[in-house]
């Protein structure tokens, strides 16, 4: 038994389906599929010691007998990275947006497999979830398309295995399919209400802004979190850093904005590498040991990932004369409403929900992405 490992999101579900139907279909291959996350990094080397494993959209392995990623800080070592070269079984490519897209290239080219159009359509997806290819903020906030309606799923999965249950859904049915099971639907009725509460919430929790950057501290467990709050209350923004909770701390995270993008950015995965994380060019996090180190990061120390940040946008926001640490008027923002359930549906009819639109009295405050 090979058992597939794969990164807890959208992109990593949809890597570890492509790679299960192809090994099973075209290699005969007996797969398992099992969500990995970072706080199994600590002990890397002795990673799936003993067992057969692939692993896909997280860090290169060399025991892996597959391995495909598009991390840029994908290997943990020097070490490592002198061990990789392209095969027949590995593959990386960091300027890819997201996993399957190499996937499927990797089958066409190395093994001369065409895949199945629905899974080009979970490659497409993966690649608007994973580089916040979103038409706006709105569509990524309260988009209705079935990849979107599982992504926002995956916020509060029902069990830890459930991942899992969805990624082997879909080796076998479409995204449409796989977003119309009940359990899918359960979970985005509540992510929903998640939603809605977290963009209330918001403002309270932002401490300032300098230069374009954005720092909040969303440290209690008492608030909910929404990726792309900031950026919905506050579409000048350039960068927002902010503090979290997790299941194991605190977490540490900086994303940039995917509407009002910098002339000049940094790499936030390779910044957060410094601090014992990681991530993409556009977004990234780590995991400090504390919440006092937590609220540090965010702040900035000397070599802190906000004060570096902050140093890239300082030249450019004073020769626009802007004043640093000037905070927006919460009350000029619009305040989100919850959002309805359509009501013109018979309750039995499920055939329509993963395309449905869901009645907000929300504005739309997005910009075109540039």
């Amino acid at each position: 038994m090979l058992e597939i490992r794969y990164h807890r999101d959208f992109d990593g579900m949809c890597s570890a389906a492509l790679l299960a139907h192809l090994l099973r279909t075209h290699r005969g291959e007996e797969v398992s599929l099992s969500s990995v996350n970072y706080d199994q990094r600590t002990d890397w080397e002795a990673f799936g010691e003993g067992t057969r494993f692939a692993v896909v959209d997280f860090h290169f392995h060399p025991r892996a007998e597959y391995w495909f990623d598009h991390h840029q800080t994908t290997f943990l070592t020097p070490e490592l990275r002198e061990v990789y070269a392209p095969s027949d079984r590995w593959r990386w490519d960091p300027e890819s947006p997201s996993c399957p897209p190499l996937i499927i290239r990797h089958a066409k080219e190395a093994w001369g497999i065409e895949v199945e159009p629905r899974f080009h359509d979970m490659a497409r997806w993966s690649d608007v979830v994973d580089a916040a290819r979103f038409e706006s903020v709105h569509q990524a906030l309260f988009g209705e398309e079935p990849a979107l309606r599982i992504t926002r799923a995956l916020h509060v999965p029902p069990d830890p295995d459930w991942t899992d249950t969805l990624a082997e859904a879909l080796t076998s049915d479409t995204l449409e399919e796989v977003a119309v099971r009940e359990d899918v639907e359960r979970a985005y009725e509540r992510a929903a209400r998640n939603r809605d509460k977290a963009l209330r919430q918001f403002p309270p929790t932002v401490v300032g802004i300098e230069d374009g950057v954005l720092l909040y501290d969303a440290s209690s467990n008492k608030i909910r979190r929404e990726r792309f709050a900031p950026f919905y209350h506050y579409p000048e923004i350039v960068y927002a850093v902010g503090v979290i909770p997790t299941r194991a701390g605190f977490h540490v995270t900086a994303g940039e904005n995917p509407w009002n993008k910098p002339d000049q950015g940094v790499h936030v995965g390779e910044l957060m590498e410094r601090f014992g994380g990681g991530g993409h060019r556009a977004v990234g996090g780590a995991n400090p040991e504390s919440l006092d180190a937590a609220r540090r990061r965010r702040r900035g120390g000397r070599d802190d990932p906000a004060r570096r940040v902050r140093r890239r946008r300082r030249a450019l926001s004073l020769r626009r004369g802007r004043s640093p640490w000037t905070l927006p008027d919460p009350s000029s923002r619009p305040r989100p409403t919850r959002h309805a359930r359509s009501s013109s549906r018979p309750a039995g009819d499920r055939s329509t929900r993963a395309s449905r639109a869901v009645t907000s009295s929300a504005p739309d405050c997005s910009t075109t992405p540039r």
